[in-house]
């Protein structure tokens, strides 16, 4: 029997449910998208007739307590997210939310205290880790490519917080909401490299405000922009390789997302035309022993388990759905979970710690 599937915040054409986790939902024999809500019962019956889902409610309890709804998907604002897990676990459901899953250390810890408490399963959107090329670099650093790694270089921009930013993102200039160049992109990309090469031991970290404001793109205001724009850390791996990170607003002429892993035995490199790993299409290139050049790295086929005409947006976002219906199925732990989020907000926490003391931090 599928997977009854209620997802909390709905918008046509542009919201990352309709972009994403709708398609990726459908492109899968494991799930039914079997209600949604919103805030208003119109906008939630115009989604509904759109998107063709059968139920449309207008406050996330009525979501949460339908018998048909197995699985709540919360895809709404950071600062909502605490308010809407917590009811959805409270109903006794399974949740998938996405990242950043909480505003901040402590509600994430809470939220992944309850899933616990309840015995529900806590899914998180990291799905970098799920995107095929950024799996297959996991195994070929386990398998020995590169020999042991020695350093690895990151460079990313994060398309937001640049000059211009629109009315539907104008939200993440303001820090206090949690969803910020940190938050997202970097937390994102992040979560799949230490996948590849292990946590951080230490580290020290420089976050700036280069633009204190951006032009809001629908009428030319100025508006206050309070997240950093800026975000360089280094520090040292668990393995003993050195790692370094620079994020930037915006978007630049030249590299906008450059991963590098240096080893003992050979290179790999990852690219992309942003900074944001678990949106875009990632191409690898390495060469190790006697190559003189890099080579490119084609991603065997069976790192891919989603359909070949699945949007771009949602092949990750339905490669991490399809390990969940897994776990919900046997039981196993291969989602990106509640406390994998923990994890990456404690990275975070520790970033911030390190900017404001000037000092290493560890971990």
């Amino acid at each position: 029997m599928a997977i009854g599937v209620g997802i909390i915040g709905v918008s046509p054409g542009r919201s990352w449910a309709a972009l994403a986790h709708i398609p990726a939902l459908r492109a899968l024999p494991d799930y039914e998208v079997r209600a949604l809500s919103t805030t208003r019962q119109e906008s939630a019956d115009a989604a509904a007739a759109e998107l063709d889902v059968a139920k449309a409610y207008d406050n996330h309890q009525a979501l949460v307590n339908d018998p048909a709804v197995d699985l709540v998907a919360v895809t709404v604002k950071v600062p909502h997210h605490l308010e809407l897990v917590t009811a959805a676990i409270a109903a006794g459901k399974h949740v998938y939310c996405e990242w950043p899953l909480g505003n901040g250390l402590t509600e994430a810890e809470t939220m992944a205290a309850m899933a616990l408490d309840k015995g529900v399963v806590g899914a998180v959107g990291l799905q970098a880790r799920s995107a095929p090329a950024l799996r297959y670099v996991r195994d070929l650093v386990a398998d020995g490519y590169v020999g042991e790694v020695l350093s690895s270089t990151l460079v990313g921009s994060g398309m937001n917080w640049g000059a211009f930013i629109d009315q539907p993102n104008a939200y993440t200039a303001d820090k206090a909401n949690g969803a910020t160049l940190l938050t997202i992109p970097f937390g994102h990309t992040m979560d799949a490299v230490a996948q590849c090469l292990g946590e951080f031991s230490s580290l020290q970290a420089l976050l700036a405000n280069r633009r204190d404001h951006f032009t809001l793109v629908e009428d030319g205001s100025q508006q206050p922009m309070t997240a950093e724009d800026q975000i360089l850390v280094s520090g040292m791996l668990e393995s003993g390789a050195t790692m370094a990170i620079h994020y930037r607003g915006g978007f630049c002429r030249g590299t906008n997302f450059r991963w590098e892993i240096n080893g003992t035995e050979g290179d790999i490199v990852a690219t992309a035309d942003a900074g944001h790993a678990q949106m875009f299409p990632i191409t690898l290139h390495g060469g190790r022993g006697e190559d003189r050049a890099l080579q490119p790295l084609p991603v065997p086929s069976d790192y891919k388990w989603t359909p070949s005409d699945i949007p771009p947006f949602a092949e990750n976002v339905a490669q991490a759905y399809a390990l969940l219906a897994s776990d919900l199925r046997d039981g196993t732990s291969h989602c990106p979970t509640f406390a994998d989020a923990v994890r990456r907000h404690r990275l975070i926490d520790a970033i911030e710690r390190a900017a404001v003391r000037g000092a290493r931090v560890s971990l």
